[in-house]
């Protein structure tokens, strides 16, 4: 479960990585949902690596994130130092975020999330690559976590119901109602329960994205909120606090 969000800073548009792409200081990773990288060899953003996302973020045996160790170990095998700027983008795009949420927990600070990730780089009409990189491996010591963004299930069951606090269940409506584990299209696997968390509010967050996977603009995401009675001020001083799973 998440409290973070991704500052204006941290989000890069395709003409910016464009730019960017080579700066021996900046590295790309692609951040796929499938544990084929088929498509990835088929097509990627120039120079980009390529992760699966449960091999590269969670823990190998414990439904776990990665640790600061495990980071530090794959990043540095890829040739990423801590001072290297990394450039996340999913296939699909909740993928890049999800990564950037874990990758800044482990304690990598030089992030980047590239805005649209995949479709939004071709809907721009930018290229893509089919060479496979190969990166000389790098020493990096091992970060500080920052877990700061993160809160764990007994905490969410303390609060249940009390006030100063607004959890928000942003995957598809039929995860919300129960009726699925998983979003359509997808194979449903039944190996979870449905329903969700008592009180959760909905917000689907394909609300807050394009048809090309940017981000909508800060306007139009606050008028989202408004309609959604989500206080601007959530999280803030005074205000209610915001946690989303």
């Amino acid at each position: 479960m998440s409290q973070t969000n991704i500052s204006a800073q941290a989000l890069v548009s395709d003409q910016w990585l464009a730019e960017h792409l080579d700066d021996p200081q900046v590295r790309v990773l692609e951040v796929s949902s499938s544990p084929s990288d088929a498509a990835y060899r088929e097509g990627h953003i120039p120079g980009a690596a390529w992760w699966f996302w449960k091999d590269a973020l969670w823990h190998p045996t414990d439904r776990e994130f990665v640790t600061p160790e495990r980071l530090a170990e794959q990043l540095g095998r890829i040739g990423i130092s801590p001072e290297t700027t990394l450039v996340l983008y999913g296939d699909p795009v909740q993928y890049g975020t999800y990564a950037f949420w874990t990758i800044s927990m482990a304690g990598h600070k030089n992030l980047r999330l590239l805005d649209g990730s995949r479709k939004g780089w071709l809907a721009q009409g930018r290229s893509l690559s089919q060479e496979i990189p190969n990166f000389a491996p790098v020493s990096y010591p091992t970060p500080a976590a920052d877990p700061f963004s993160r809160v764990g299930r007994d905490e969410v069951r303390a609060k249940l119901g009390q006030p100063g606090r607004l959890l928000l269940d942003v995957r598809s409506p039929e995860e919300y109602r129960g009726e699925r584990v998983s979003p359509p299209p997808n194979f449903d696997h039944g190996a979870e329960r449905t329903g969700r968390i008592p009180g959760a509010q909905h917000l689907f967050y394909r609300e807050l994205v394009n048809e090309d996977d940017t981000f909508l603009a800060p306007e139009e995401i606050r008028a989202i909120l408004d309609q959604a009675q989500i206080s601007p001020d959530s999280g803030g001083e005074g205000g209610e606090e915001i946690v989303t799973y």
